[in-house]
């Protein structure tokens, strides 16, 4: 059975929910409202700036899983695409979960269906399920273990090497952690339509541009990026790359262009160039992440949705493979 990935609509910006009074200074309403509420703000590095700076903690999504698995608050506001903040629910069944924005999805989450993963697994029975945590939460129902960039070789590498592997959904991702593993897997042929629009050409360009760069870049962009670049990290692992290597000065950074406040911030003085993707834009941006803005934070605190809800027999059984991989670390 050949599997032909879904091809899924990029999401259209859609006005907020009502009009917000533009005098209203929403850090100090949204902060008000946080203690009210005993709320948490989760953000991933690919917010705006200033979302990641109102978060209680920015993160990537291990560092995001392990704080909602560890809070103690009664509300959870998440600031991410919808699989992190299911993700979040799934660890925190009896607490509330909001996001700014409930459109805001995932091109790799989906265009992983689970009816269709479902009929494509039945052709590999006696195969461990790897499935990284950019799915959706029934996906991960049906995984042995999730993994992230950042562990996800450490997952691979604590299953026996006498077990067949199944990953999912990421190509480009799974084929760097075969080079890195050794073993051999069978990978499901989704992608990031952030990531896959880099390119070794337009990155050609950049080498010439900025010839003392160096050039990072996310395991999910394809392979022929992944050979070029200098370091290949996690967004968590490029964010500390660029804080701690000091003999270097300037950056070229191929993956979405939110990580660079965190680098600024953390290393003020330093040159990151967001790689340009092949796609006529300048920066790569991701769609999805970018529906969530301050006034729709604001709005979620208020109202307290729009809410997140898994059913109670997936997160039942989804719940497993993420503990297996929050306990690797």
């Amino acid at each position: 059975m050949s599997t032909a990935v879904p091809k899924m609509p990029l999401p259209k910006h859609i006005p907020d929910r009502e009009s917000i009074d533009p005098t209203l200074d929403l850090e100090v309403e949204i902060t008000r409202l946080k203690q009210e509420r005993n709320a948490i703000i989760l953000s991933h590095y690919y917010q705006d700036g200033e979302m990641q700076d109102i978060a209680d903690f920015v993160g990537d999504s291990l560092g995001l899983s392990q704080q909602a698995k560890a809070t103690d608050a009664d509300v959870i506001a998440f600031c991410g695409v919808h699989f992190m903040a299911e993700t979040a629910k799934i660890l925190n069944m009896g607490k509330t979960v909001v996001m700014p924005d409930s459109d805001a999805g995932c091109s790799l989450a989906d265009r992983c269906p689970p009816d269709v993963f479902a009929e494509w697994l039945e052709q590999y029975p006696d195969h461990v399920v790897v499935s990284y945590i950019n799915t959706s939460a029934s996906i991960k129902a049906m995984s042995d273990i999730i993994c992230t960039s950042t562990n996800a070789v450490r997952v691979v590498e604590s299953i026996p090497k006498d077990k067949k592997i199944v990953f999912c959904p990421d190509r480009h991702l799974g084929r760097w952690v075969i080079k890195q593993t050794g073993r051999d897997m069978v990978l499901w042929p989704g992608f990031c339509v952030v990531h896959e629009q880099f390119t070794a050409r337009k990155l050609l360009k950049h080498r010439r541009q900025y010839p003392n760069a160096e050039l990072i870049a996310h395991p999910e962009c394809e392979q022929s990026v992944l050979d070029m670049a200098d370091f290949i990290g996690s967004t968590n692992q490029l964010i500390k790359h660029v804080v701690e290597t000091k003999d270097v000065n300037e950056f070229i950074v191929a993956t979405e262009m939110g990580v660079m406040h965190q680098m600024r911030k953390q290393r003020p003085g330093v040159t990151v160039i967001g790689a340009e993707p092949d796609s006529g834009c300048e920066c790569a941006v991701c769609p999805y992440m970018r529906l969530n803005t301050m006034e729709k934070l604001y709005l979620a605190l208020r109202d307290l949705k729009p809410e997140i809800d898994v059913p109670k027999e997936i997160a039942d059984r989804a719940i497993a493979p993420i503990e297996r991989m929050l306990a690797l670390g």
